[in-house]
């Protein structure tokens, strides 16, 4: 008898939970390798998968099936940055207004739309919709030996399946931000001076003295790089999907919920760099 399987006798708690950090740093290694492999083959879908690059775009734009019917993930994201706006609007006003400043409900939209809301929420959609649908869509190819025959007719799957997809998440992000932050600006300035019946020249001094446009930019880059984490961890777990159909399912919620965590922290950390050391805001006049 082994000196690790007495071990296991007489310690089961202890072995069992060496086991399991175990497999979390293998489980990591193999996440880091798969994303260093993805990101090396960037060049190599322009220079031979252009044709399903494309298409990967025209899929996450417009949507597929049922999704293309209201507008893919353009509609929905519009929809949730325009609910974030109206709740700006609703809950910036009353709350200012116990303190009489009610007019500074557009500086309250200019700096968090800009900075904090807009990019949450669109992380959010982006992982709903185009994350969870890239999952779903690799994971069925797995089960199924899709891949395994890709490989079998000298595709590269990684660069075929993965790398075109997360270029096309980053295309595609460009023009879906735009129209949240559009969405949103304009759902405050609608529940602020239509709702609660604020003046609109109060309205827009407050949001054009305070809105910056470095922010505006700044907030393109996280969402940028929230676009690439999302997709990343889930064409991970979908080319890894295993056990059938429920595998898939378990993979997809797997993917989600490891990509809103690592949104929510990329947003965090990003943040801090561009705004924790002075903030890049003065509040005056």
């Amino acid at each position: 008898m082994s000196v690790g399987t007495v071990a296991q006798q007489r310690f089961p708690r202890t072995s069992q939970g060496l086991h399991n950090v175990w497999s979390s740093w293998q489980q990591l290694g193999e996440q880091t390798r798969f994303y260093s492999k993805t990101i090396m083959s960037f060049a190599e879908v322009f220079a031979r998968y252009k044709t399903e690059l494309l298409r990967q775009i025209a899929a996450m734009s417009l949507g597929t099936g049922a999704l293309a019917v209201i507008g893919g993930t353009v509609a929905v994201t519009a929809f949730l940055t325009t609910s974030t706006g109206a709740i700006v609007a609703a809950q910036g006003y009353n709350q200012l207004s116990q303190v009489g400043v009610e007019a500074l409900v557009g500086f309250a939209s200019a700096y968090l739309n800009t900075r904090l809301i807009t990019p949450t929420t669109a992380a959010i959609a982006l992982a709903a919709t185009i994350g969870a649908g890239a999952t779903a869509q690799l994971g069925a190819m797995r089960i199924n030996e899709e891949i395994d025959a890709l490989e079998v007719m000298g595709i590269r799957s990684i660069a075929y399946l993965a790398s075109t997809r997360v270029i096309a998440g980053v295309v595609v992000v460009l023009p879906l931000y735009s129209v949240a932050l559009i969405m949103a600006y304009g759902a405050a300035r609608f529940g602020t001076t239509a709702v609660y019946g604020q003046s609109s020249g109060v309205y827009h001094h407050y949001f054009r003295t305070f809105l910056i446009p470095g922010d505006v930019v700044r907030s393109f880059t996280v969402a940028i790089a929230a676009a690439v984490m999302i997709m990343m961890i889930h064409t991970y777990y979908g080319y890894t999907a295993a056990g059938g159909p429920a595998g898939v399912g378990e993979a997809v919620g797997r993917a989600t919920r490891t990509s809103l965590v690592a949104t929510g922290l990329l947003i965090l950390l990003v943040s801090l760099a561009i705004y924790g050391q002075t903030g890049l805001f003065n509040f005056s006049g």
